[in-house]
Formats: C-alpha cells, structure tokens, sequence
C-alpha cells in the first residue's frame, strides 16, 4: 500500500511543478496552440496556448512509477514486474507518437501533425509489440501478462481468441489488441477538447483502476485463493502505476482546469489512452473499462454517429461532433459542460466498481 501512495504523491508532485516550467519554456518561444476555425466562437481566446503539457504526464508516471519501484526494492518487496515495464512502455511509446504529432505542428509549423497514414502505421506497430509482449513472462504459476481470452470482470473462457486456432489464432488477437489501443487512444484524444475534461476524467478511471488492481493484488489466487481470486499477474504493480497514472493527471489539471494555462495536446491523450488500454488488458477487464471510461466511449461514439449520418443522408445528428462541442454551441458554458460530464464519468466509475465488487460477492457468497 505505500508504494502506491508513494506512487500517487510522487507523480503528482513532478506534474504539478514540471507544468509550469513547460508553460514558461512555450510562452518564450511563443508556441501555442492553433484553434480548429469551425470550433466554438469561445475558443477564439485559446489560440497560442501552450500545448504538449503530456510531456509532464509522461515524465510525472515514470518518476512516480519508479520512485514506489525504488522504495518497494530498497524495503525488500517486489517490484518492477513485467506487466508494470510494458504498459509503462506502451503508455510512453503512444505518447512518443503524439510528441512526434505535436512537435511537427508546433516546430515544424504543419498544421496537420502526422499524417494518418504515418500515425497508423506507428500506433499498429506499437500493438503488435504490445500484443506479442503480452503473451510472454509467465510467472511461476504460469500467468502471462495477458492472456488471449476476452475479459469482462475476469477472462471470459468462451470468448477466447486462441479457439481460432494456431497462427490464425494470434492474429485474430493481435487485431483486437491492435484495435483496442487505437480506439482508446483516440477515444481520449477526442474528449481533450475543453480545459480540463479529458485530464479529470482520466483522473476518476486511474482512480478506479488504482482501487480494482489493488483489490485484485489482496484478492490474488496467490495469496487468497478461493473461489472470487483473480488469476492476475503483478496486479500491485499495475495498481502503483494506475496510482501514478492518477497523480500525474490531477497534477496537470491543476493548470489544465479553466482557464486552461496549459494543454496536453496528442503527446498527453495518446499516452493516456495507451494506459487506458495496457491497464485494462492486463488486469484483464477490457470489457469493464466500457463501463468505466463510459465518457471517452460516448465522445468517441459522437464522432462516428455524426460521420456516419453525415456521409449516408447529409444530415448531422449534432450541432458539432464531438458532442461537448454540442452543449457548448447549444449555450452552455465551457465549465459547465465539463463538470457536467466529470459527474456523468464519476457516475460511470461508481456503477463500474459497482459491478466489479458485486461480482466478487456473488462468488464468493460474500454479504456487503
């Protein structure tokens, strides 16, 4: 337990102090952020904001991360597992793409970043990796850090991947690994569009996360096997750094809330997707995270409903897409609308954890 407090403290301390030295290097270099001209008229005060704030996001996990590694070692308890290097690994890689999106607009003054193309091919290769990665490092009991079956509150053993068989097997799960990552990590990169909004509610699913891999470490089959234990590998690792994950964004949302000193940019909503994703497939509840991170999937879902009603009768399901942009051009103020939606994403990790508890008190025959 305080490693994860170590984590949390940590983490929240580099971002809130590696913030505000990103907004002074960007103020003299005169480097903002360009402001989308079909957006709200209210976001024409934005222009020239300093943007890449996931830089501080990035560098807060990692020191939060490692700094609960470093006193878990020197007390002599385990820790760097597997699972916690390659989702730590998945999350910064998925941020060195956006950094790469950010920097190109920002530096090298291409409006458009990345091209799509570029971008995909990056963000596949990264699931290939990660995907292939998540089948190795079995532990003594022989858990690997993730496992080829699909999984709500733990693996659902009917829906397992590998029933395709051999090579095609594989593939099968490397494409669903491949289109997880993608649609959390532009799920949260979608929901970054007002001053705060996507920062709080990564916070509220890091929040979650940090409670279930912790429940799922004291519950493990390792140490309490019965009949609720969760075969989870490194599930207090996962826990230190949800933990981490969770201090760095109320860290950065501190200057991120409105009016916004600062924002993420691709570099911060990729890389949170990516710890969106990693967290979810290895503490096998990608199913839940559904429920969870309910706020990015409905942003994401906006988007594709207004895409397709667009394209097949010419007509817009919203004002604007995504659908806080909705709100804010039916009138609604900007903070508004967002603390609105960090209450729809609280109400969406309360009914997640929720489930996942009853779950476990349905196994176990448990009473509250």
């Amino acid at each position: 337990m305080v490693q994860i407090i170590i984590s949390g403290i940590v983490s929240f301390l580099v971002a809130i102090f590696l913030t505000p030295v990103l907004i002074r290097y960007f103020h003299r270099r005169a480097i903002g952020q360009e402001i989308r001209e079909d957006g709200p008229a209210s976001h024409a005060r934005k222009r020239g904001t300093p943007t890449m704030g996931g830089i501080a996001i990035i560098a807060a996990i990692v020191a939060g991360y490692l700094a609960a590694g470093a006193w878990a070692l020197s007390s002599g308890h385990a820790a760097f597992s597997a699972s916690g290097w390659i989702v730590l690994g998945l999350t910064v890689a998925l941020g060195g793409v956006g950094f790469a999106d950010d920097g190109i607009k920002l530096f090298m003054k291409r409006n458009l970043g990345l091209n799509k193309t570029a971008k995909l091919v990056l963000q596949f290769a990264i699931a290939m990796v990660f995907g292939l990665l998540l089948l190795q490092f079995p532990d003594s009991d022989g858990l690997t850090i993730g496992s080829t079956s699909l999984s709500f509150v733990r693996d659902l053993e009917t829906l397992d991947f590998a029933a395709a068989g051999g090579v095609i097997g594989l593939i099968v799960f490397l494409i669903f690994i491949y289109i997880l990552l993608a649609a959390w990590s532009n799920a949260v990169n979608l929901t970054d569009g007002l001053d705060g909004l996507a920062a709080g509610t990564t916070a509220f699913v890091m929040g979650a996360y940090t409670a279930i891999t912790f429940w799922q470490f004291r519950q493990s089959c390792t140490i309490s096997p019965g009949p609720g234990c969760y075969d989870v590998r490194d599930p207090l690792d996962l826990a230190t750094l949800a933990a981490a994950g969770f201090g760095a964004t109320v860290g950065f949302l501190w200057w991120n809330a409105a009016p916004a000193k600062i924002f993420m940019g691709d570099t911060g909503s990729l890389a949170l997707g990516g710890l969106v994703a990693g967290l979810s497939v290895a503490s096998k509840t990608e199913l839940l995270m559904v429920i969870i991170g309910a706020l990015f999937v409905l942003e994401a879902a906006s988007v594709v409903l207004q895409v397709v009603s667009f394209r097949t009768t010419g007509k817009r399901i919203f004002r604007m897409a995504p659908f806080h942009h909705h709100f804010e051009n039916g009138g609604w103020a900007e903070t508004t609308v967002v603390v609105r939606f960090w209450l729809l994403s609280a109400m969406a990790v309360a009914f997640g954890l929720a489930i996942f508890y009853g779950e476990w008190l349905t196994r176990t025959g448990a009473t509250v």
